[in-house]
């Protein structure tokens, strides 16, 4: 089940605010307006007896604070969307660290009136043996002990696997969230979700995100190569990311940040193990899916700046 397209413009996707950034061009264009208008009216009375390269370079001079201007409201506009983008992301990691800690099973136990102190570390580790009754023993029935079944959680289906990876899209996302508790609950898929956070984090930091990327997208039967080992260019396909500034921005921390290194390449194992896991039970509609979600694009990521197509 692919991610749907109002999914990809969830809250990880850069939102500036639309009212504000019209107003900034608006200002802008009233500047730019009123600049030229100024020189305008300030060569009016000469521009007759100026030479033909003296008024082009006037209006060169003049076109300069015009452009600056346009430059500096569209960087301030793309850094607000930035802005906007790590406030979604922190976001969306909140509520999923808050969905994990609620899958947590609950050992606290009440203490009774005769725990008013806590045990030493010596009684901890070698409790003294309780008393044996033996006249409650002899008068106590006999148990019927029968073949007991463990309640192992029902395996996770594809769909719930696909949801998860590409993590919800916002505190509000019910189908979503449901989808990563069922997931956490199991190990494989677990393993990579945290390992997928972590990444998607340092990522964001640098304003790296995966709604913003268009990979291309691979073919089912790349993805069952990978799986059953193949590496280097026969799957070549699914280093299917050509952002320039993305791959050189991930290439240089890489190299200079050694948590950064750390946490990809423990990613890119947890992937490589849970695809093993994953592919016997995908389809191929399942696989082409893949590609849409958040982790898979990180994954195409990763092994396009560490060489693992080449």
């Amino acid at each position: 089940m692919a991610p749907s397209s109002s999914e990809n413009a969830g809250p990880l996707t850069a939102k500036s605010d639309g009212g504000r950034g019209v107003a900034l061009r608006v200002l802008t264009l009233v500047l730019s307006a009123v600049w030229i208008g100024a020189v305008g009216l300030t060569q009016a009375a000469t521009w007759q007896t100026e030479a033909p390269l003296a008024l082009a370079m006037i209006g060169a001079v003049a076109a300069v604070p015009v452009i600056l201007a346009w430059v500096l409201t569209d960087t301030m506009l793309r850094l607000r969307g930035v802005k906007a983008q790590k406030a979604a992301l922190q976001t969306t990691l909140d509520a999923l660290r808050q969905s994990a800690a609620r899958t947590r099973p609950s050992r606290q136990i009440a203490p009774t009136p005769s725990q008013s102190a806590l045990p030493t570390v010596a009684a901890v580790a070698s409790p003294e043996p309780a008393p044996v009754d033996v006249t409650a023993a002899s008068t106590q029935p006999a148990l019927a002990l029968g073949p007991q079944i463990d309640s192992a959680p029902a395996p996770l289906s594809a769909a719930d696997w696909l949801r998860a990876v590409h993590f919800p899209n916002s505190p509000d996302d019910a189908e979503g969230l449901k989808s990563l508790r069922l997931a956490l609950a199991d190990h494989s898929a677990a393993k990579l979700i945290r390992s997928a956070q972590d990444v998607l984090t340092l990522l964001a930091h640098d304003g790296i995100f995966m709604d913003n990327l268009a990979p291309d997208r691979p073919k089912p039967e790349l993805w069952r190569k990978f799986a059953a080992g193949e590496r280097g260019g026969i799957v070549a396909g699914l280093g299917g990311v050509r952002d320039r500034s993305c791959l050189a921005l991930t290439a240089a921390r890489m190299r200079n940040d050694v948590v950064f290194r750390d946490a990809a390449h423990h990613f890119l194992r947890s992937f490589d193990k849970a695809m093993v896991a994953f592919e016997p039970r995908a389809s191929d509609s399942d696989l082409s899916a893949l590609s849409d979600t958040r982790t898979a694009r990180a994954f195409m990521l990763f092994g396009r700046v560490t060489g693992t197509f080449d």
